[in-house]
């Protein structure tokens, strides 16, 4: 069997403006501060923090993830992949942050991949998704807990 490519979509909106938001989810360092129990750092540093080049680490042992930016709009949207081996192949990740009427943010976080070992495709979807369905909550508290403060 081929394997095949997979996709999922998450949308959040936030009373956070789109920079509170990209600024959070951008910066790798930065993750352990809001998005516990993940830890996460830097393994490549880049001008703007989270800029394209830079590869932030982030997870929780055993399972640490290596993440390039690869486009880097500045308070509208981040890209990433993977940088390392990972559970699955050719990952993409985009982040959008897009201005609402109410004038928060609306959240759109995509991520798309082909199934490494054939077969594994959905349960690898469900995953990325599910994970991303937290930590997108979290990211949302602590950008408007950060906007009240």
């Amino acid at each position: 069997m081929a394997p095949r490519t997979f996709s999922f979509e998450i949308n959040r909106a936030s009373t956070a403006p789109p920079a509170a938001l990209f600024r959070l989810e951008t910066d790798g360092g930065r993750w352990s501060d809001w998005a516990k129990p993940l830890r996460s750092g830097w393994e490549r540093w880049a001008d703007p923090v989270g800029g394209v080049g830079a590869i932030r680490r982030v997870g929780l042992f055993p399972v640490i993830m290596h993440e390039e930016t690869l486009e880097y709009e500045q308070d509208r949207r981040h890209v990433y992949t993977f940088a390392r081996r990972a559970p699955v192949n050719d990952y993409r990740g985009e982040v959008i942050f897009t201005p609402n009427a109410a004038g928060g943010t609306d959240l759109r976080w995509r991520g798309s991949f082909t199934e490494r070992i054939p077969g594994t495709g959905p349960l690898m979807r469900e995953f990325l998704r599910g994970a991303l369905l937290v930590i997108s909550a979290q990211l949302v508290r602590a950008a408007e807990r950060s906007t009240r403060d």
